[in-house]
């Protein structure tokens, strides 16, 4: 008796199982295809690069400034001799320490540049993501999905298996006014 009534609680919670399985709706979308569907992607790379661009000029003139005084300071190094031995130290010794300020000031430089271009990235591209965050949510809600996987990584550990039936990035991407680029590859596994 004690059997039966087993199979039957067994049976009874599979069915409640499968059928609370059967409820739940997942989909899949491809982020990164959305994203380089985006105009706004161009122009926050362009401006991007543009920063990182003028960023580096800046610290080549820098550096040119160093090579410049370095090469100074080894030929006023070659003229030195017993008779201007003192004045010559002297001016060695302020040139050495005028290209250490200047080593000293291009990493600063460059540590600056870098802090300037990531909050320059993250500036432009952190409301982008919500906006697609946004969009993909509003899709997702739209067609009743419960799960939505970003497909956009083939080596996701996340994604076990899709078959594509709910993909919803071209929606995404309609939603956003995108345009439209080559489908792409499904992740199987």
């Amino acid at each position: 008796m004690k059997l039966i009534k087993g199979l039957f609680i067994a049976v009874g919670l599979t069915l409640t199982a499968n059928a609370a399985n059967a409820q739940q709706k997942i989909g899949s979308v491809n982020t990164d295809e959305i994203l380089g569907s985006l105009s706004e992607v161009k122009t926050i790379t362009t401006t991007v690069d543009n920063l990182t661009k003028t960023k580096q000029t800046e610290i080549e003139k820098l550096i040119s400034e160093y090579q410049t005084k370095l090469k100074a300071a080894q030929d006023k190094e070659k003229t030195l001799s017993e008779a201007n031995r003192e004045a010559v130290t002297k001016e060695l010794i302020a040139a050495q320490t005028d290209l250490q300020g200047l080593g000293k000031k291009i990493e600063e430089a460059r540590a600056q540049a870098s802090k300037e271009i990531s909050t320059k990235q993250n500036e432009l591209f952190v409301p982008l993501q919500q906006k697609v965050k946004a969009a993909i949510s509003a899709v997702a809600k739209e067609k009743s999905l419960n799960f939505v996987f970003d497909v956009s990584s083939p080596d996701s550990n996340n994604l076990i298996y899709t078959d594509g039936t709910e993909d919803i990035t071209a929606s995404v991407k309609a939603k956003l006014g995108a345009t439209t680029s080559a489908p792409a590859t499904k992740a199987k596994k």
